[in-house]
């Protein structure tokens, strides 16, 4: 594991503490969906139905990313930027502390950004705020650390989650027809979704081919 990128070891151990609860979670949200598709005989979209399966997944990983007291730090930070300026530009803690706290919230901007269609940052400022607060405000009482640079950073990914959603609907608007269609999307879908299958069977020593 020591040669594994940061991001590829958190990834890995974080799919790895948590797939019990992943699959249980995607059999059942699975079986629903289908059954319930099947008696009100709704229309299949692929890319729609993984998309909304990778979002409850996504925050199922937060929970466990935000609450887990596994090697957990505890205490309380209140002066900003006191813990981000302590680590080496570009160590593995950096990455950790400061750039996994914005990566991890970006996703959530995307997400919540979608789910409101919004076109103005501050329902997803304020949202993000309340979300990081309330989480840092749990960490505390589990006996991990309150710190204030963790809710600006998580608030810098939010924010920038929110950018690439308005980016993404900006470009969708001037992409030839035959790239807006739920072919094109499906076809994109399917190709993430092997990727993840592939991923998911690496890490778990699944040989694939």
């Amino acid at each position: 594991m020591e040669n594994l990128s940061p991001f590829y070891e958190t990834f890995y151990y974080t799919v790895h503490n948590t797939w019990p609860m992943l699959t249980l979670f995607v059999v059942i949200l699975t079986v629903l969906r289908v059954t319930h598709m099947l008696i009100h005989r709704e229309r299949f979209i692929f890319y729609k139905e993984f998309y909304s399966l990778l979002s409850i997944l996504y925050f199922l990983l937060l929970y466990y990313l935000l609450l887990s007291t596994e090697k957990a730090a505890s205490g309380i930070n209140l002066i900003p930027f006191k813990e981000i300026t302590r680590y080496p530009l570009g160590s593995k803690l950096f990455f950790y502390n400061v750039v996994g706290n914005i990566m991890l919230f970006i996703p959530f901007g995307y997400i919540v950004s979608d789910y409101l269609r919004a076109k103005k940052i501050t329902p997803i400022l304020c949202i993000t705020i309340l979300i990081s607060l309330t989480a840092e405000l749990i960490q505390y009482r589990i006996g991990r650390a309150f710190d204030i640079d963790d809710i600006f950073l998580n608030v810098v990914g939010g924010l920038i989650g929110f950018m690439i959603y308005i980016s993404i609907q900006a470009i969708k608007n001037h992409l030839p027809r035959f790239l807006r269609n739920n072919l094109f999307y499906n076809i994109v879908a399917i190709l993430f979704f092997v990727i993840l299958v592939i991923l998911f069977g690496s890490i778990w020593g699944v040989k694939l081919w």
